[in-house]
């Protein structure tokens, strides 16, 4: 079976999928022409050198007017630190107000559970000790079992206890300007700062 080349795995459960697309070449060459007064509706060779001058020198702008838009499952403590980077992005997010919570939670894997060391400006994420690693993963899933028995008994939709382990879903829509800057972003285990393209125009 051939894979769908729309979605990418990520972690055991989860997914990133594209949804929609609102873009092409011919998009940002007329956003960048408008500025004389021009518009096309055919690409040409000159053209496609328009668009590598406009990437190399950082001309931003013309690659703002399109957008793609992904439909995301992820454990909430991962979609809560992607929902920081706010500029540019547009969420709509499952509900666990409306909807029952899916019945499963995520644990990271034994080599992925790690642990601050140090201060802050100065720290590294170290793996936990073995027997840090089997408690924490022995809480994280007593918490879930207690917080769905909760809802069980109480016939509701959602409780806080469920939020930080259970995986949620959401629709996210970003302009390609932006999208490109999301892969400048530090990716190191020990990475939190943002870096965007710069904002020439």
């Amino acid at each position: 079976m051939e894979q769908d080349r729309t979605e990418i795995k990520v972690l055991d459960n989860g997914f990133v999928r594209l949804d929609g697309v609102h873009a092409d070449d011919l998009s940002v060459v007329n956003s960048a022409r408008v500025s004389f007064g021009k518009h096309k509706q055919e690409l040409e060779t000159e053209d496609t050198k328009l668009i590598n001058f406009l990437m190399r020198e950082q001309h931003g702008t013309p690659f703002e007017h399109n957008f793609f838009r992904f439909h995301v499952k992820a454990p909430i403590f991962v979609a809560r630190e992607w929902f920081r980077h706010r500029i540019g992005w547009s969420y709509n997010e499952y509900s666990g107000r409306y909807s029952v919570i899916n019945n499963e939670y995520y644990t990271p894997a034994d080599e992925d559970m790690r642990t601050q060391v140090g201060k802050p400006g100065n720290y590294t994420f170290e793996q936990m000790e073995e027997w840090d690693t089997g408690i924490a993963k022995a809480v994280l899933k007593r918490a879930y079992y207690n917080a769905h028995r909760i809802l069980r008994n109480n016939k509701r939709k959602s409780t806080h206890a469920l939020r930080r382990t259970t995986r949620t879903q959401n629709s996210a829509k970003r302009n390609t300007r932006l999208l490109v800057s999301n892969g400048m972003l530090p990716m190191g285990p020990h990475a939190r700062n943002l870096q965007l393209i710069p904002n020439k125009r």
